[in-house]
């Protein structure tokens, strides 16, 4: 089995965000992204990226870390204890996108690669990582060609993978307390390291790049519907369900906090605006209620 080189992830991580915050950059055509460099006392910083009130995206960040330390945060270690005790590099990129017009999507994608290592023992090493959809206003063609996407960026590495990550993050994104799915899903995956390291590289490589692919469409096509204050309103209401699951359920988050690493960083992923109402129900038979018939489920897309 090949070695893993944290310098080479490194690198394509870096380069990834630069490419993720141009393209934004390029379908936004008002705003460009703010950069926060910042370190970590424990070992380790990032670069913090946050693009604000722009034609498309009200908000969007991207964000780059690259922590150590002589112990993992015990949120990484609940699941894997003999992890306990070693030193560990953590190393990502990691974006959530929160549009203006309530018929764009919001997304998030994240890929990430963890070493632990003992003097004396082989380090443990994984990648993780995917990409899912939350739409506000459901299109099935949109949610048709995001999963055609993911799954022609899974194919040619192995004929399992699609409907593995698939359901993956069918469960991951899943809100237990409000019994309904975040979004429409994507892909998620984690602990990855077989059969070799150049693939799975290659493939998380391939993952940060396919989100591109899967989602610029979808902003193109949707981004001139107009919309008023009805659908303004139903989008702040649905915002509120993207941070209950990020602040109640989310692994990424936990691991950020417990970490020491940068609060403002962990927490770029909410909404600059949201609103909660007490026991709302869609009226029937309305394109909001149709969000929770048609699309909030688990359903094989492609």
């Amino acid at each position: 089995m090949n070695l893993p080189d944290i310098h080479r992830v490194k690198e394509f991580f870096l380069s990834l965000q630069d490419t993720i915050c141009r393209s934004l950059e390029n379908i936004d055509q008002k705003a460009t992204f703010h950069q926060d460099n910042w370190e970590r006392k424990e070992g380790g910083g990032g670069r913090t990226r946050v693009l604000t009130n722009g034609a498309l995206f009200e908000q969007a960040g991207v964000n780059f870390s690259h922590v150590y330390g002589d112990t993992l945060p015990k949120s990484a270690t609940a699941h894997r204890p003999e992890l306990a005790g070693r030193r560990f590099q953590a190393i990502g990129v990691s974006l959530v996108i929160h549009p203006l017009n309530p018929y764009i999507p919001t997304s998030h994608a994240n890929v990430r690669f963890f070493i632990a290592e003992k003097e004396g023992e082989d380090p443990v090493w994984w990648f993780g990582g995917g990409f899912d959809l939350t739409p506000y206003y459901g299109f099935e063609e949109d949610v048709i060609h995001w999963h055609k996407v993911a799954k022609s960026v899974c194919t040619p590495f192995s004929e399992d993978y699609y409907p593995r990550y698939k359901k993956w993050c069918d469960d991951y994104f899943y809100i237990k307390h409000r019994n309904e799915p975040r979004g429409v899903g994507g892909l998620f995956f984690d602990d990855l390291n077989t059969p070799d390291f150049d693939h799975c590289f290659e493939f998380v490589q391939r993952i940060g790049l396919g989100y591109l692919d899967a989602y610029l469409p979808i902003v193109e096509k949707r981004k001139s519907m107009p919309w008023g204050e009805r659908e303004r309103q139903f989008q702040l209401y649905r915002r509120g369900r993207y941070v209950e699951f990020n602040l109640v359920w989310d692994r990424g988050t936990l691991f950020g906090l417990q970490s020491g690493g940068r609060t403002e960083s962990i927490l770029m992923s909410m909404p600059p605006l949201v609103r909660f109402e007490y026991d709302y129900s869609p009226e029937p038979n309305t394109p909001e209620a149709k969000l929770y018939s048609d699309f909030l489920i688990q359903k094989e897309w492609v």
